[in-house]
């Protein structure tokens, strides 16, 4: 592969001209609060390092998309969320030795340059190099099955750059939950969802099959 279409690969964005405006760099991250963008190092310049580095110093969370960290934030009532699934799908995942769970700090490398922090993932163990958790900070490591539970901070258009960057790297599976409307989107490709409600069941499909979870029981002590 020449260096070219690695880049291409590797940054969904590539053949888009280049942010002249601050304006313009929102827009390309999907039209996120200026609050959540980080001015140092520069944008367009940060690496995978400076992620490791504000993580250690500051226990501040923060993706990497085209060399610019962006803030990830993430509310108390969906943290609870989050833990309710990574819960669920622990005694699910953990008996039958199926991989390996993360939370909502497992920052994972989908494309060199482009470093994505799931609220929930699991990754089976044929997708971990020679069967082996690394010692990496933010490994290269794309999940099987990726959650994201929807915050305050979150656009649509943010969150459909996401899902496209999950796909293209190799998820299979996405959860998009919304705990505000108690629904929660199955995508199995980047345009292919079904909306489940709160009164029906939500299943592992063919990445965990016959994992359930009930969403009423997911939902059920979250209303205010």
């Amino acid at each position: 592969m020449t260096a070219v279409a690695e880049r291409v690969k590797s940054n969904p964005d590539a053949n888009s001209p280049a942010a002249e405006t601050v304006g313009d760099l929102l827009k390309r991250l999907g039209g996120i609060s200026p609050d959540r963008v980080r001015l140092r190092p520069a944008p367009g310049t940060a690496t995978v390092a400076d992620v490791v580095a504000i993580e250690a110093k500051e226990n501040r969370l923060f993706e990497l998309l085209d060399g610019v960290l962006v803030e990830k934030c993430m509310g108390y009532r969906e943290s609870i969320l989050a833990a309710r699934i990574l819960i669920a799908l622990g005694i699910w995942v953990q008996p039958r030795k199926l991989g390996e769970l993360s939370g909502a700090d497992g920052m994972m490398r989908l494309f060199p340059g482009l470093v994505r922090i799931p609220d929930v993932a699991f990754v089976s163990w044929a997708r971990f190099p020679g069967g082996k958790v690394s010692d990496d900070a933010v490994p290269q490591l794309v999940p099987d099955l990726a959650v994201e539970v929807l915050s305050e901070s979150n656009t649509e258009a943010e969150m459909k750059r996401k899902l496209g960057e999950y796909f293209q790297a190799g998820v299979r599976l996405v959860w998009m939950v919304d705990g505000k409307a108690r629904t929660v989107k199955v995508y199995t490709g980047p345009e292919e969802f079904v909306l489940l409600g709160e009164e029906q069941v939500l299943d592992g499909g063919a990445v965990l099959p016959g994992f359930m979870l009930g969403l009423k029981e997911l939902f059920g002590g979250a209303r205010k």
